[in-house]
């Protein structure tokens, strides 16, 4: 099959097009909200360090509540969960609204922002179980998994650069509280199409021997030491997206946040560009090797940001490096949809996506701390690297949780285990 006729197999998968189109619009919210939520706050208060820590908490809580609600989805069925938190979520960000025109204190405008971040729905999450779902060994597509999880991670990326150009254009005609109401409106109206398309009202609650209970999925060996490498990975892309800036500060002066926002844009790209290219030619090595490889080459790739002599060098080690990014990310979502019994399917997703988010603050802060001292950029990119090559061997390990609940995936579907059995040994 041609690289090409593996993206035209794709959209042939029952449902899959609509939900990957549509979960681009649902989640426009996840990259608007943070820089609308900032610019209201600010706007409000007068203070950066108050905006700041709204978004802090707002982060804070959706890390805190998507795992709880990631379960809901798995017992009740997305479609309900996904409407309940898309009209919660909604009437948080009016309240937000609301709060920051009433000149309320700094205490109720950040518990609003807290109630904004954790009513959001798991659409990451519910759109990675499809994709996964639809996928299955059952349904006859499993040979164009990794095509499909290419696919949404790299739509996934555009979010993050159409988001915050769309409130900037909000901001520039009306005020930082119509990106609020842009965002509101966006993620209501998407949500609400995906919850109703076909791909999530064909999901039904999984029958399991053991009720999904505790700690739910992280009884799982092989999916809590793939959660610490994706955490690893978030520190490191934390540490980095601190360094660049800092970087640019040192060599472009009163231009630095230009600057820093096209390396970091040129980043992106090339995650993307790798995400397609990966899509188009996936290998045919395991997934727990091709983890193991794809962490050095992040680690290495960002390791090697210490030693580059100017801002233009810089910008294409960033593009080179971020084409191995979104490979490695297909891979272990990928291999979360193989370890996990199906009825811990989107709680796990919702840990996968919470978890870097807590760990990119801690490495950003790790970071901070490096760059305000001589030489500390340098070092901070060597920290990066230094985190995600923890993780990379820790993947590689061959007899390692990975390598053995990968392995154990294969043995199963040779034997035609069905997936309650996986359920019960968990």
């Amino acid at each position: 099959m041609t690289s090409l006729g593996r993206y035209a197999e794709v959209r042939k998968i029952p449902g899959l097009t609509p939900l990957l189109m549509m979960g681009v619009v649902a989640r426009l919210g996840s990259g608007m909200t943070p820089l609308a939520l900032l610019l209201l706050v600010q706007a409000a208060t007068g203070r950066y360090a108050c905006a700041s820590l709204a978004v802090g908490l707002y982060a804070l809580a959706g890390v805190s509540i998507s795992p709880v609600i990631g379960r809901l989805a798995d017992r009740l069925g997305p479609s309900p969960v996904l409407l309940g938190t898309a009209i919660a979520h909604a009437m948080a960000l009016t309240g937000l609204v609301i709060t920051a025109r009433d000149d309320s204190t700094l205490l109720v405008i950040c518990a609003v922002a807290a109630a904004v971040g954790a009513t959001y729905p798991p659409l990451t999450a519910v759109i990675r179980g499809a994709c996964n779902r639809l996928t299955a060994p059952t349904t006859g597509w499993e040979r164009l998994r990794g095509t499909v999880l290419a696919t949404d991670t790299a739509l996934y990326e555009v979010v993050f650069v159409i988001g915050p150009l769309l409130v900037g254009a909000c901001v520039a005609i009306a005020t930082p509280a119509a990106a609020i109401g842009a965002a509101a409106g966006v993620t209501l109206i998407g949500t609400t199409v995906v919850a109703r398309g076909t791909a999530m009202r064909a999901q039904r609650p999984r029958a399991c021997r053991v009720r999904t209970g505790g700690l739910g999925p992280l009884r799982l060996p092989g999916f809590t030491v793939l959660l610490g490498c994706v955490g690893a990975l978030g520190a490191g892309f934390g540490a980095v997206s601190v360094a660049v800036p800092a970087y640019a500060a040192g060599h472009s002066g009163p231009g630095s946040a230009a600057l820093a926002g096209l390396l970091l844009a040129v980043w992106g790209l090339g995650s993307a560009v790798g995400g397609l290219w990966y899509g188009a030619w996936p290998p045919r090595a395991p997934l727990h090797r091709q983890l193991a490889w794809l962490l050095g080459g992040v680690a290495l790739s960002l390791a090697a940001l210490a030693v580059v002599p100017g801002p233009t060098v810089l910008g294409a080690a960033l593009v080179l490096g971020g084409g191995v990014i979104a490979p490695c990310l297909t891979v272990y979502i990928s291999l979360v949809g193989r370890i996990v019994p199906t009825g811990m399917l989107t709680e796990a997703h919702t840990w996968i996506a919470a978890v870097p988010v807590a760990a990119n603050a801690v490495g950003g802060a790790a970071a901070g701390i490096l760059v305000d001292r001589p030489g500390g950029v340098s070092w901070a990119f060597v920290l990066a690297g230094v985190v995600v090559a923890a993780a990379a061997v820790s993947a590689a390990w061959p007899s390692g949780p990975i390598t053995r609940a990968d392995k154990e995936a294969d043995e199963m579907r040779a034997a035609g285990t069905d997936d309650d059995a996986i359920c019960s040994a968990a």
